[in-house]
C-alpha cells in the first residue's frame, strides 16, 4: 500500500505518539536551531514529530552530501538498517531489526516492505535504480502491516520524490568521477507547462569499472552499468483535486558477483589437478579464477496515477500502478576456473514479473479525532526459466573426489541397468529445462483513528485484514542419470557411510513437478493484524508513548529445482503413480509469518538538542528462512525468532555552524524456536542460540561543519559506522565467516549563489573490509566461500543548479 501526500496535516497532539528518531540526520535552520521536518508515514501528512511510528528519516540534503546513491547505501546511515547482496544485484536482503529475508527465490517476497511515491515494488531488484531527485527516504522499523499490509511484517522503506513544481522551471546537472574509472551524470529539470500543469524530467547514467579480478578470462567483475529515467505530470485544476502520473524505467547490465575463497577444503587439490585454478584462503583479495563471468540483467518500467480529492468532510486518494521486472543472470557456481558447469550460462536463471496495484483510501478529521480507512489489491504474475548442466570436467572431478567409486559402480551395474560406458556425470546432463509460475492475489482492507482522550493523552487504534490467493507451479526437466539410481537398493558391497557419502554427490535427483494429483499448488492465507498505541505529552518538549503493533507475511512458495514435497506427501505420491527414484522429503512452500512488536519510548526536543529512546521486544513465528547448504537452498519456518532491543539517537547543534549526530541500536535476537534448521554439519537444533548475521550493538556517528569560504556555502562533514562481531551465517563456522565493520565515510564541499557547487567525497576510507554473506562451497565439502564488502571508493562530484 501506499503514502499520502495530499492529505492536509492534523494539527493535534499527535506529536505525543512520537517514535524514536534512530539515526534520522538533521536538516539545520537559522541559528542552530533543528528544522521541521514532514513525513507521511502513516499515510498522512505530519511532521516527524507527530508521526506515530518509529520512524528513521534520511533527507536530500544529507544523501547528497553523504554521496548515497541508492537504497542500499541507507545501511551506513540508520543503524537499524542492514542491506546484504549475495550473487547479483537483484539477490539483496533488506533487513531492520534483524528481521529480513526475499533473496535467491523469486517466489519470496521481502520483509521489509519497498514504497516509492506510494508504490509498493515486490522484488528488491525493481528498487535498486539510482535514486532520482527525492525529498526524503523514511524508514519505518517494526511489523507495518496495518497501514501497508502482508509484507512488511519486519518494516517499510518509504522513499518519496520530488514533486514537479508549478511556480518556476529549475533543474540541476551533475557529474561524478571516482576511482575504477567511475563515471555518473544526472540531470533533472522541472516547472510548469500551463497554471495547473507542471512536469518534471530525471535522468542518469552510472559507470564504474568492476573492482574483483576474473584471472581466467582477464575481466573485471562487481562493475556498474545502468541508468534510469523517472517523467512526472502534475495537474491541479482546481484546489480539491491534484493528480500525479509518473513513468519511470531502469535498465542494468553487469558483470556481478565475485566470490571469496575462505577456506579450500580437499576437492580444491581436485579442481587444480583438472588444470582449474582458485585463489586459495583469501577472502579480501578481490580476485578469483572462473570459466563463466557472472552477468546480471535487470530491465523494469512502471506508471503510475495518484488522485487525491479533497471533499468538505474528507480527503479521497487512488493509487494506481502497473510494474514490469525482468531480471536474467548467469553464475559459475563452482567459483573456480575447472570446466564444471557447462557453458557459456553456467546457472542460468531468467524471469518476468507483471505487477498491478490499486489502493483507495478515504482520510478525515472531527471534533476530538481522525480517522482513515482503505482497500488495497495486488496482484502479480511470475515466470521464472531455469537451466543448471554439467560440463566436460565434472566427470573427471566426481571420479577423484569418490576415489573412482562413480567408474566402478558404472562398470558394475551398467550392464545390468542397460548404461553405456561414461554415463554418469556426461556433459550436458542436468537440469537442461525448468519452469515455474506464480499467480498472487491479494485483497486488504484497513482502518485506523486516533482519538484524543485529552489535550494530553492520545489513543491510536488500527485494523487490517489482508487475503492472499497463490497459486504456483515448478516443472523440471532432469537427465541426471547418476542423480537416478538408488543407490541403497542396488546390492553394493559398501557400508552405509559410503552409500550415503555417494549419495552426496546426487546433486540433481528426477524431480516431481506440481500441481498434480497430490498437490494442489494452491494456499489462502487471511490475517487480521492491529495496532493500539498511547502517547502522553509529558510537556512542550517532552512525549512518551507505548504500544503493540501485528505484522503478516504471506505464504512464500519454493520456485526452485531445490523445491521438494513435504515428507508427509510422499507415500501420497507413490500411490498416485507420481514417485520417482530418490524422492526426499522437503518443502515446497513456507508457512505464513506473524509477527508482534511491544515498544515504548520517550522523546525530547529543544530549540538546538534532540533526544530519543525506544525500548522494544519484537517476535515473528514462523521466520522464512532460505539458506544455502551447498548443493542448494533450503526453505523453512523458524519456529519462533524474537529480538529484544533499544534505539537511541541524539542531534545537537553546538553552534550555528557545528553539528552532532549520534544514533545506537542494541539487540539481543534468539532463535526461541527453530528445529530442522540448516546448521555447519547439516539439519540440527537452532532453538535458544543467537540468530547469525546480526549484530548486538551497531552505531552511527556524524559531525559537520559548516562555514563560508571564498564566497561559497561549505561544509565539511565526517562519519563513522561501526557493527560489532557477529557470525555471518549459522553453517558457516564463526571461526571462517565473521563480520566486524569499522568504517569512515567524509565528504566537503562548496557552492555559490551562481548554482555551482562541488562535493569531494569518500566512503570506506579505511578500507574496511567484511564478509557481506557465506556459504559452503557448491558441490566442494569442507570448503567455503563468501561475498566481501566493496573496497575504498572516492570521487569528486560538481553540480550546476539553475532557475533556483
Amino acid at each position: 500500500m501506499a503514502t499520502n501526500s495530499g492529505f492536509k496535516p492534523r494539527r493535534l497532539a499527535l506529536a505525543l505518539a512520537v517514535a524514536s528518531v534512530t539515526a534520522a540526520p538533521i536538516t539545520w535552520g537559522q541559528g542552530g536551531m533543528l528544522e521541521e521536518v514532514v513525513v507521511v508515514a502513516t499515510k498522512r501528512q505530519q511532521t516527524l514529530q507527530e508521526v506515530p511510528v518509529a520512524v528513521s528519516v534520511v533527507t536530500a540534503e544529507t544523501i547528497e552530501q553523504a554521496q548515497v546513491l541508492d537504497i542500499k547505501d541507507l545501511q551506513t546511515l540508520v543503524p537499524s538498517l542492514r542491506v546484504t547482496q549475495l550473487q547479483s544485484s537483484a539477490n539483496t536482503n533488506f533487513i531492520i531489526r534483524g528481521f529480513g529475508n526475499g533473496a535467491n527465490n523469486p517466489g519470496i517476497e521481502p520483509s521489509v516492505g519497498v514504497f516509492i511515491d506510494g508504490v509498493y515494488r515486490s522484488r528488491v531488484g525493481s528498487a535498486l535504480a539510482d535514486l532520482p531527485k527525492i525529498e526524503r527516504v523514511e524508514v519505518l522499523r517494526g511489523p507495518q502491516s496495518t497501514l501497508f499490509g502482508k509484507n512488511a511484517s519486519a518494516g517499510v522503506i518509504n522513499v518519496v520524490t520530488a514533486k514537479p513544481d508549478l511556480d518556476a522551471m529549475s533543474g540541476s546537472v551533475s557529474t561524478t568521477v571516482g576511482n575504477f574509472n567511475q563515471w555518473i551524470v544526472r540531470g533533472d529539470v522541472t516547472g510548469p507547462i500551463t497554471d495547473n500543469v507542471a512536469y518534471s524530467l530525471f535522468a542518469s547514467r552510472n559507470e564504474r569499472d568492476g573492482y574483483y579480478d576474473n584471472l581466467a578470462l582477464d575481466t573485471e567483475l562487481n562493475e556498474i552499468n545502468r541508468w534510469n529515467y523517472r517523467a512526472q505530470l502534475l495537474w491541479n485544476p482546481t484546489d480539491r483535486l491534484e493528480a500525479r502520473f509518473i513513468a519511470d524505467g531502469e535498465s542494468l547490465d553487469e558483470s556481478c558477483c565475485g566470490v571469496a575463497n575462505l577456506v579450500d577444503g580437499p576437492t580444491g587439490n581436485i579442481v587444480r589437478a583438472l588444470g582449474g585454478q582458485l585463489v586459495s584462503n583469501e577472502a579480501f583479495a578481490y580476485e578469483g579464477f572462473y570459466d563463466i563471468d557472472p552477468t546480471n540483467e535487470i530491465d523494469t518500467n512502471g506508471y503510475s496515477l495518484e488522485l487525491n480529492y479533497d471533499f468538505d468532510a474528507f480527503t479521497l486518494t487512488s493509487i494506481s500502478a502497473y510494474r514490469t521486472l525482468e531480471q536474467f543472470s548467469t553464475a559459475d557456481i563452482d567459483f573456480t576456473s575447472a570446466r564444471l558447469i557447462f557453458p557459456p550460462n553456467g546457472d542460468r536463471q531468467d524471469t518476468e514479473i507483471d505487477t498491478f496495484t490499486q489502493e483507495l483510501r478515504l482520510a478525515g478529521e472531527a471534533d476530538g479525532f481522525s480517522w482513515l480507512v482503505g482497500a488495497f489489491y495486488f496482484t502479480e504474475e511470475v515466470d521464472t526459466k531455469g537451466a543448471l548442466t554439467y560440463a566436460d570436467q565434472f566427470r573427471p572431478y566426481a571420479d577423484i573426489a569418490t576415489q573412482g567409486a562413480i567408474s566402478l559402480i558404472e562398470q558394475a551395474v551398467g550392464p545390468v541397468l542397460g548404461i553405456p560406458a561414461g554415463t554418469f556425470f556426461g556433459a550436458g546432463q542436468g537440469n537442461p529445462a525448468e519452469r515455474s509460475t506464480l499467480d498472487d492475489d491479494t485483497l486488504s482492507l484497513f482502518a485506523q483513528v486516533d482519538i484524543d482522550l485529552s489535550e494530553s493523552l492520545i489513543l491510536t487504534l488500527g485494523l487490517n485484514y489482508t487475503e492472499s490467493d497463490k497459486e504456483a507451479s515448478v516443472a523440471v526437466t532432469s537427465t541426471d542419470v547418476w542423480a537416478s539410481l538408488p543407490l541403497d537398493q542396488l546390492g553394493l558391497p559398501l557400508p552405509p557411510e559410503n552409500i550415503a557419502a555417494l549419495q552426496g554427490f546426487q546433486f540433481l535427483p528426477p524431480f516431481v513437478s506440481y500441481p498434480n494429483a497430490v498437490e494442489d499448488g494452491k494456499s489462502k492465507d487471511d490475517e487480521t493484524t492491529y495496532t493500539v498505541r498511547l502517547a502522553y505529552d509529558v510537556n512542550p518538549n517532552m512525549n512518551v508513548y507505548a504500544g503493540v503493533s501485528t505484522g503478516f507475511k504471506a505464504t512464500s512458495w519454493n520456485l526452485s529445482r531445490f523445491s521438494r514435497p513435504f515428507a508427509e506427501d510422499i507415500p501420497a505420491l507413490f500411490a498416485a503413480g507420481l514417485g520417482v527414484p530418490n524422492l526426499n522429503g522437503g518443502t515446497r512452500f513456507a508457512d505464513p509469518e506473524e509477527s508482534t512488536v511491544y515498544e515504548a519510548g520517550l522523546k525530547a526536543e529543544y530549540e538546538s538538542v534532540a533526544f530519543n529512546i525506544a525500548v522494544f521486544n519484537q517476535e515473528i513465528k514462523g521466520f522464512q528462512s532460505n539458506i544455502f547448504t551447498g548443493t542448494g537452498f533450503s526453505l523453512a519456518n523458524a519456529g519462533t525468532q524474537s529480538t529484544d532491543g533499544v534505539e537511541f539517537d541524539m542531534k545537537w547543534a553546538a553552534t550555528e555552524n557545528l553539528r552532532f549526530n549520534f544514533a545506537m541500536t542494541w539487540l539481543d535476537p534468539l532463535y526461541d524456536d527453530f528445529k530442522g534448521a540448516e546448521g555447519i554439519d547439516g539439519p540440527t537444533d537452532l532453538s535458544g542460540t543467537q540468530p547469525p548475521g546480526i549484530p548486538e550493538f551497531a552505531t552511527n556517528t556524524s559531525v559537520s561543519y559548516n562555514f563560508d569560504l571564498l564566497g561559497a556555502m561549505s561544509y565539511v562533514r565526517f562519519e563513522h559506522v561501526y557493527e560489532d562481531e557477529v557470525q555471518v551465517v549459522e553453517n558457516v563456522p564463526a571461526d571462517v565467516a565473521s563480520r566486524e565493520i569499522n568504517m569512515f565515510n567524509a565528504s566537503m564541499g562548496m557552492s555559490w549563489n551562481n548554482g555551482l557547487s562541488f562535493n569531494l567525497w569518500g566512503r570506506n576510507l579505511n578500507d574496511d573490509e567484511y564478509l557481506q554473506s557465506a556459504f559452503p562451497s557448491v558441490a566442494q565439502p569442507g570448503s567455503f566461500s563468501g561475498y566481501p564488502n566493496t573496497p575504498r571508493t572516492y570521487g569528486l562530484t560538481l553540480k550546476y543548479d539553475f532557475g533556483m
